[in-house]
């Protein structure tokens, strides 16, 4: 487990982007009314806010001072009618913020996870799952919490602070003038601050990445971790990162609470500042006393929302984060697409296999079969020039078994992975009935390839889910495919038969009966192509036995391609090719292959010898 650096979270940019907003905007599009509706009330909120201080001067100045009551209780009924309404215009405003800010998460979350799974295999061999899952969760509520510290309403804000700076102006132009000399000092800390917290943000969101990304990854293979007695360097390791989390946190708390204490500073100053000057000028008759008290309220006002900027501020900025990480996920290119071919005269697309009877288009009813799969000198390297293949050649005629063998490493198992376009082949081409793979629709291809693996995936669900992942047709031979099988039998002893739970990872169930839960898998979706990795590496002699009986009705009429290292489970098969370093280097049957006795003759002789 290597988390020591930063990997693909270390994101170099701006920490905002006005770019990024631009993009986000389209995320809060579908809800523009709301939008709207928040708009149009921050005015009411800011006109209810504006008028509570003026209420407060007429109350001192026209009839506390002059010892008036007439009026007096009108007056407080106003401003307790200006409360209540202030109240009731910030909760709508903040229930409508929230509510969209939810939607719009889970719109974001659908289409991160939609993207996601478009991505090709070579993606998630170089990104940690721990990195993926922190975009989908924690960054997308880092937008959620942008709503919900009312980031839109940084209008209304900014309508307050028109506001109290017209309604100043107007009362007294000297006093609002030695009031806002600390404005300067305050715009020089606030730009100050930002580029301070701009780095730690991204630091903070990387940190929480490789966090998250060992811990998935080391509790997935605890009982590894216990049963070679590696808690203690795993507890280590998890302290080191669970340090360098904390770390990156304490410059943002340290920046957040100096903000916050410098902006409480400066308003106690302004304060001050009304009270010295305002005194004297109402000792000279030109300032009353409710002006100077509604000058106090009002600055108060100016300063709350930069009192709340610290707060804002570090939410948007870890919002930017956010949005930048989430936004290099979705500029990930997906799995290609199939290449346009050429049409006829109007532009239509050449459909890339053969129609079927009648007409009908492969997907739309009976598919029409293949007669060969054409593996023309293909290259391929998961990383720059080793390539892993090297010139690879192999034609598989439909209904023939055909073996991959070889030492590991060799390329076998790549070779299927080519074929379902799990990745992109790097030179050359492989060709169904002629077609380039690449030019078919990859659910149309993927639909003609059944894969059962050496590690069988099971998911959260029932056994019944697992054999038909929820495919409507394939519910349907839930029960046939286990039959063909074998699964059936252990299927059958279950309490709940085909509707027995299946917790994660399938750990209430057998290494064996979780291969056949994958074999039955495979049957279910009725492929035409067969792909078998390694299928009965983890099964026991016995299980084997019924898999390989349950198999001969299952390749029936069907290509197989069967990757292996027990020579045993494809002495039937039609042909064995010997993949070595990556080429073919030898083919033929499991007599013909002994009479030669090269590689495939020295491997068996390896592992049948007393």
């Amino acid at each position: 487990m290597h988390f020591g650096g930063l990997h693909e979270d270390q994101i170099i940019g701006k920490a905002y982007d006005r770019r990024l907003m631009n993009r986000f905007v389209r995320y809060i599009l579908p809800y523009r009314w709301q939008v709207a509706a928040v708009l149009a009330l921050l005015p009411l909120v800011a006109a209810a806010k504006l008028a509570q201080p003026w209420l407060i001067k007429l109350a001192i100045d026209r009839h506390i001072v002059a010892g008036r009551m007439e009026g007096l209780p009108l007056l407080a009924l106003w401003f307790l009618l200006l409360i209540i309404v202030d109240s009731l215009l910030t909760f709508l405003e903040v229930w409508l913020l929230q509510q969209m800010g939810q939607r719009v998460m889970q719109d974001l979350r659908l289409e991160l996870f939609a993207h996601v799974q478009r991505l090709p295999a070579s993606f998630f061999d170089r990104t940690p799952t721990g990195s993926l899952v922190t975009r989908l969760t924690s960054d997308v509520e880092v937008l959620g919490e942008m709503f919900a510290a009312g980031i839109i309403t940084v209008v209304g804000d900014v309508l307050v602070l028109l506001g109290i700076v017209g309604i100043m102006l107007w009362m007294n132009l000297k006093l609002s003038l030695a009031t806002f000399s600390v404005l300067p000092v305050l715009v020089w800390i606030a730009f100050t601050f930002r580029r301070r917290m701009r780095e730690a943000f991204r630091e903070v969101r990387a940190r929480l990445a490789n966090l998250n990304s060992f811990l998935a990854e080391s509790i997935g293979g605890m009982s590894v971790v216990q049963l070679f007695n590696r808690e203690e360097a795993e507890q280590r390791k998890f302290a080191a990162l669970n340090a360098a989390y904390r770390d990156a946190n304490l410059p943002v708390i340290s920046w957040d609470a100096s903000l916050f204490a410098a902006v409480e500073t400066l308003s106690a100053v302004a304060v001050g500042l009304i009270i010295w000057y305002g005194g004297g000028e109402i000792i000279r008759g030109v300032l009353t006393f409710g002006a100077l008290v509604a000058f106090i309220q009002y600055i108060e006002k100016f300063f709350g929302p930069f009192s709340d900027l610290s707060a804002k501020y570090s939410v948007m900025q870890g919002a930017m984060a956010a949005l930048e990480r989430i936004f290099q996920l979705l500029d990930t290119e997906p799995s290609p697409s199939p290449q346009p071919l050429s049409g006829g005269e109007r532009g239509e697309q050449k459909y890339p296999l053969p129609l079927g009877e009648g007409g009908r288009r492969p997907g739309q009813g009976e598919r029409p079969p293949f007669q060969t799969i054409e593996f023309r000198d293909v290259w391929f390297a998961y990383q720059g020039e080793e390539y892993v293949l090297k010139g690879f050649n192999l034609i598989i005629r439909r209904g023939e078994k055909v073996a991959l063998v070889g030492e590991t490493g060799g390329g076998k198992t790549t070779v299927t992975r080519l074929l379902s376009r799990l990745y992109e082949v790097s030179r050359g081409a492989i060709r169904i009935d002629g077609t380039d793979i690449r030019e078919i629709p990859l659910r149309e291809l993927r639909r003609r390839i059944g894969v059962v693996l050496q590690d069988p995936y099971l998911f959260t669900g029932t056994v019944e889910y697992n054999i038909s992942l929820g495919d409507e047709a394939a519910q349907q031979r839930v029960e046939q495919a286990a039959a063909v099988v074998g699964a059936d039998r252990f299927i059958a002893r279950l309490p709940a038969k085909y509707q027995e739970e299946v917790r994660e990872r399938g750990v209430n169930f057998s290494a064996g009966e979780r291969q056949l839960i994958s074999f039955a898998r495979a049957v279910a979706f009725d492929p035409e192509i067969l792909v078998l990795d390694e299928a009965t590496a983890s099964v026991d002699s016995e299980a084997e036995r019924l898999i390989q009986q349950g198999l001969k009705g299952l390749m029936a009429g069907r290509t197989s391609l069967v990757v292996a290292h027990r020579l045993s489970t494809i002495q039937d098969a039609d042909r064995i090719v010997v993949v070595h370093r990556g080429e073919k280097a030898e083919e033929g049957s499991h007599q013909e292959l002994l009479r030669g006795r090269g590689l495939y003759y020295r491997l068996y002789q390896l592992q049948f010898r007393d």
